[in-house]
């Protein structure tokens, strides 16, 4: 099986064996300034690439899961929406398929990399689970009682909750999103405002925090803080178990997850408290969940088990 997983800035692709141990891997870099029609053709090439890697193995693919960001109906196999990408209601698995000549199955790159935490990772056996990714966006995924929660493709958009009244202007339309505040984008594009200094990205942000820069410690502190906003009213409404929290941002690691921990521990009052954990997979969960999601459409269950937390 192939797996496929789309972000903003990077794809990162696998060959599975059924135990979901990685036979090869590939990445690329997501054109998504060229427009939506070059991510789309990057998007095959990639397939096809992944394809010819499996052949030169002497394997056969028999399926490929390609999960992507933004709005997906996974029961239409359609990209219905994307702010970073940019795409409308385009039907990508069709696309895919004619122009790889491969079976694909597309999904949501979040609610993959949440399943595949709760199979492979941080939380396996929590049946109710909130998984983050925080990266060029920022997106949740819902596990409630063991399943996914998809709503036609808009569940999990925390992104776009608003936690600054009057805010920044959001790619989204809106204004004050959570994107605007704690994506690895805006960190780094707010410490550069605030400096006049132009940072490599947020990684940079957290190791110029690290070392005690005031402004890094004051952009840090409002993304911390926006998380912690938004996850007290995903904790109110929905009360998950375990907070994983994966992406770009969440290797920080304590770093982030203190900060965010102790907001969210003063925010709420009676609501059950969710545990916090970093996400154990890395940027590898989107890539295993549409491994998972390629072996399930095929009609067999991934062997697991047999891997523990291994990743690609």
């Amino acid at each position: 099986m192939l797996g496929l997983d789309v972000g903003g800035t990077g794809m990162k692709g696998a060959i599975f064996d059924h135990g979901m141990r990685p036979l090869d891997t590939l990445r690329r870099d997501t054109p998504r300034a060229d427009g939506p029609p070059a991510v789309l053709a990057a998007i095959a090439d990639t397939l096809l690439t992944l394809n010819r890697m499996a052949g030169r193995r002497g394997l056969s693919v028999h399926h490929a899961g390609v999960v992507v960001p933004g709005i997906v109906d996974d029961d239409r196999q359609r990209a219905v929406w994307s702010a970073n990408i940019g795409w409308r209601d385009l039907p990508l698995a069709a696309l895919l398929e004619a122009r790889t000549g491969l079976r694909v199955t597309l999904g949501h790159d979040v609610r993959a990399g949440g399943v595949a935490e709760c199979a492979l990772g941080a939380a396996r056996a929590t049946p109710n689970v909130l998984f983050v990714a925080i990266g060029t966006g920022i997106a949740a995924a819902l596990v409630c009682d063991g399943k996914a929660i998809r709503s036609g493709g808009y569940a999990g958009e925390l992104g776009h909750v608003v936690v600054e009244s009057g805010g920044a202007p959001c790619a989204c339309g809106n204004s004050g999103c959570l994107e605007t505040v704690a994506s690895a984008p805006a960190v780094a594009a707010s410490y550069t405002v605030r400096t006049g200094r132009a940072v490599t990205g947020a990684a940079e942000v957290a190791a110029l925090t690290a070392q005690g820069d005031p402004v890094a410690r004051a952009v840090w502190k409002r993304a911390a803080d926006g998380l912690a906003d938004a996850l007290t009213i995903a904790t109110a409404l929905l009360a998950p178990e375990l907070i994983v929290l994966g992406g770009g941002l969440a290797e920080a690691d304590r770093l982030l997850l203190d900060p965010v921990r102790t907001g969210l521990e003063e925010r709420l009052t009676f609501q059950r408290r969710p545990a916090l954990v970093r996400a154990r997979l890395g940027d590898q969960a989107g890539c295993l969940g549409a491994g998972l999601a390629a072996w399930q459409a095929a009609g067999h269950v991934a062997a697991t088990r047999r891997t523990g937390a291994s990743t690609p």
